[in-house]
């Protein structure tokens, strides 16, 4: 029988220490159903195939429909910005972002290290994205993963429907579940979604003992009042031992780039670093709760 099933990923990164136990590979799905203003991956957050445009390598040749210099960008961000772009600039001011595999396809690429995820206690991470918003696809590779003994975690924001992603949290070994606001307000502030659901599903998967990681964006002025952060960590401890670590993620503007190569304005310009006295305070919160926490980068 021939599976037809495809997945649209927006890239794949080897080597990662930051999505779960050990060295592991991350696969970025593309898709997601929540607008975060800091998202780091807008690639990923929005649906379809990308084109990125680099104007510090435009040569302002002719060859794209308006290309000269002072017409790069426009023609780079209009109706003009497909894939055919990639094709027609001698240059490589466009590259293209978003590819479309097979389960095995992916499959084949990923068990090639196979001997990393073991000799650190690693495996492979689904992130986005939104991996759950392409359940059937994430959920064959899994299954070939787990047949080859690969750890699976899945890095998620939590908006999707509890029994169509039920299959797919039973194979996986790990979660990594973000909680980006306890007052519901400030949670559409930050990500034009209520959490309402995300709360409950959090609470399910808790549920069936399914192993977590909680993860706090903290937001310069968008997340960071303090009083909800503290519903937060109160809300994981209340997840009960199902949750093994709670992680702090500090902004960082490293995606704003990204934006500028897909023409879009960067939401959080000139947003400041997060205070790191309100990050030792959070920390030391969650260790008083009795929540083994860490701290790092978004």
């Amino acid at each position: 029988m021939v599976d037809n099933t495809s997945g649209l990923i927006s890239h794949i990164q080897r080597y990662s220490t930051r999505d779960g136990p050990g060295i592991r590979t991350t696969v970025f799905l593309t898709n997601c159903n929540l607008r975060c203003l800091w998202c780091a991956n807008p690639e990923a957050m929005l649906p379809g195939q990308k084109v990125f445009y680099d104007k510090s390598k435009c040569k302002a040749c002719g060859l794209c429909p308006r290309g000269h210099e002072t017409k790069g960008l426009e023609a780079a961000t209009g109706s003009t910005r497909t894939l055919e772009m990639v094709e027609i600039c001698p240059y490589g001011a466009y590259e293209p972002s978003g590819f479309f595999m097979s389960p095995k396809e992916l499959y084949g690429r990923l068990i090639r290290d196979k001997a990393f995820y073991e000799k650190s206690g690693g495996g492979v991470t689904f992130s986005g994205g939104e991996p759950f918003l392409q359940p059937e696809f994430v959920l064959k590779v899994t299954r070939l993963l787990k047949d080859a003994s690969i750890h699976v975690a899945l890095d998620t924001a939590g908006l999707w429907d509890f029994e169509i992603g039920q299959p797919l949290l039973s194979e996986a070994n790990l979660v990594l579940y973000d909680i980006k606001a306890w007052d519901e307000t400030q949670h559409r502030r930050c990500t034009n979604v209520s959490n309402a659901v995300i709360l409950k599903n959090a609470g399910r998967i808790s549920n069936i003992n399914k192993a977590m990681i909680i993860r706090l964006p903290i937001v310069p002025g968008l997340n960071d009042d303090f009083s909800d952060i503290e519903q937060r960590l109160v809300f994981a401890k209340s997840l009960g031992k199902a949750v093994e670590r709670v992680d702090i993620l500090k902004y960082h503007n490293l995606g704003e780039g990204k934006y500028n190569m897909l023409g879009m304005e960067y939401p959080l310009a000139n947003t400041g670093s997060c205070d790191d006295r309100l990050v030792e305070r959070i920390f030391n919160m969650g260790q008083t709760m009795g929540l083994k926490m860490a701290v790092e980068g978004l």
